[in-house]
């Protein structure tokens, strides 16, 4: 299976409002082996990419935090459908980013298929002013 038929059998998978807590979301931690987080309040971006990279039996990062993963793979200024997307948020310099896989780029927008998009796993489209990097990681 590829990083993308992965990630679209999840597609719809959301945080679910209030004090629930979706099972599914939970799934992406707890397969990483982080069993300690029991709310999908907690940011999951990173979670969800490791998870489907898990899936498709590719090492990640196991880390939480999306720009970790400008550490994996290799840095490609085009990217193909699949490829890591890093984004910054919040600032360009800080340590807040946001990661997911590569759909499309359309004029100034990238659009990215990944976790915790919204508080769900769907393709969103972000400025390219907002990215950090490209990694191949296969």
């Amino acid at each position: 299976m590829n990083i993308i038929e992965a990630a679209l059998k999840e597609y719809g998978n959301q945080a679910w409002p209030g004090d629930e807590t979706n099972p599914d979301v939970l799934k992406y931690f707890h397969d990483i082996g982080y069993g300690y987080i029991n709310d999908d309040e907690t940011p999951w971006c990173a979670a969800f990419a490791n998870w489907i990279l898990k899936q498709c039996n590719i090492k990640g990062t196991n880390l939480l935090n999306a720009r970790s993963f400008l550490k994996i793979g290799t840095a490609v200024s085009e990217p193909k459908l699949g490829d890591v997307v890093i984004l910054w948020r919040i600032s360009p310099v800080g340590s807040y980013g946001h990661v997911g896989f590569f759909v499309n780029k359309i004029e100034n927008q990238i659009f990215i298929l990944g976790g915790n998009e919204d508080s769900s796993v769907k393709i969103k489209a972000f400025p390219v002013s907002q990215l950090l990097g490209y990694r191949m990681i296969i």
